[in-house]
């Protein structure tokens, strides 16, 4: 499966939930939020969500500053 995530086209196997991928993206402490497709998903839904083929995937954090 095929989704574009933060703007970059990225390869999956199909079935893998929303969290795998972000696992997999070695970021997963770093994400604060989850959207597909501009829809948040609840972090509580990330081991259960499997996004479909061209889904376009935004991984949001939070940035401090000052």
């Amino acid at each position: 499966m095929q989704l574009l995530i933060n703007g970059e086209d990225k390869q999956f196997d199909d079935n893998v939930t929303l969290q795998e991928i972000i696992t997999s993206l070695q970021i997963e402490d770093k994400v604060m939020a989850a959207a597909i497709n501009m829809e948040i998903v609840k972090k509580d839904d990330w081991k259960s969500y499997i996004p479909k083929d061209n889904d376009k995937l935004e991984l949001l954090q939070f940035v401090g500053g000052g």
